[in-house]
């Protein structure tokens, strides 16, 4: 039958993944780092995802093409959600905590020299850190400046310990890896909690402006005025923003 139906430019994704968290039939999945339509029974034709294309490259064209499947989406919904994984109820990688860090300054009054204090030392508060796994509600929150980065920062950025996360609160994430829209819970957060300001760090390729949109959502639908800042982090370790 011809039927309209989602066409996918490769050309012009950039392999962020938002269109394919914005189905809601599991049509869009990502392939090689490229969003790509799996299946044409998937399809419903209603575009979702077409507004939440960075770079305009989903568009509709009408063309012979398998009839929608309510059918077979259900049951590829079912799979997907089976696929996901369940962490169970008390698992120790979940269980948030703070993390109390011993403060070195009496080691400079006993004389031990400053050399021997640049050993790298974790300067982490809290955890868990996946912003998916961190509660909405901890201690740890209230007065807290908050620090939002992507994944890959931390690897990419040799001081990440002592620049970034020192003195804050840090939720990580990968909004081109992960399943959903990170927004609805950091909007959580923020709204239920005494966050002084955000910091976001993000990687310079163009996938990551997810979770610089995710946290600048959280931000406004949270309804607080918070100081925040962006800062961006090159593929080869520099501060480029």
């Amino acid at each position: 039958m011809i039927r309209r139906i989602i066409n996918i430019n490769e050309e012009k994704c950039n392999g962020c993944g938002l269109c394919a968290d914005a189905c809601h039939e599991g049509a869009i999945g990502m392939i090689d780092g490229k969003a790509k339509l799996l299946r044409d029974d998937y399809c419903d034709g209603l575009g979702d995802c077409l507004p939440v294309c960075p770079t305009g490259a989903i568009s509709f064209e009408e063309r012979e093409a398998a009839a929608y499947d309510e059918v077979a989406v259900k049951k590829r919904m079912e799979e997907m959600k089976k696929q996901k994984e369940k962490l169970p109820c008390g698992c120790p990688g979940s269980q948030s905590r703070e993390i109390k860090r011993e403060n070195n300054a009496h080691k400079i009054e006993l004389g031990v020299k400053k050399e021997m204090l640049r050993e790298a030392v974790s300067c982490l508060s809290q955890w868990p850190v996946q912003i998916k796994l961190a509660p909405i509600n901890a201690p740890y929150f209230n007065g807290a400046k908050l620090l939002i980065a992507a994944d890959c920062t931390a690897y990419a950025y040799a001081k990440f310990h002592e620049d970034f996360i020192k003195g804050h609160v840090t939720l990580i994430g990968c909004p081109k890896l992960d399943e959903g829209d990170y927004s609805e819970k950091l909007t959580e957060i923020i709204k239920n909690n005494d966050i002084k300001s955000v910091k976001i760090v993000k990687m310079e390729v163009p996938c990551c402006k997810g979770i610089e949109r995710a946290a600048v959502t959280a931000m406004k639908n949270s309804g607080k005025f918070l100081p925040w800042q962006v800062v961006t982090i090159s593929t080869d370790g520099f501060i480029v923003e």
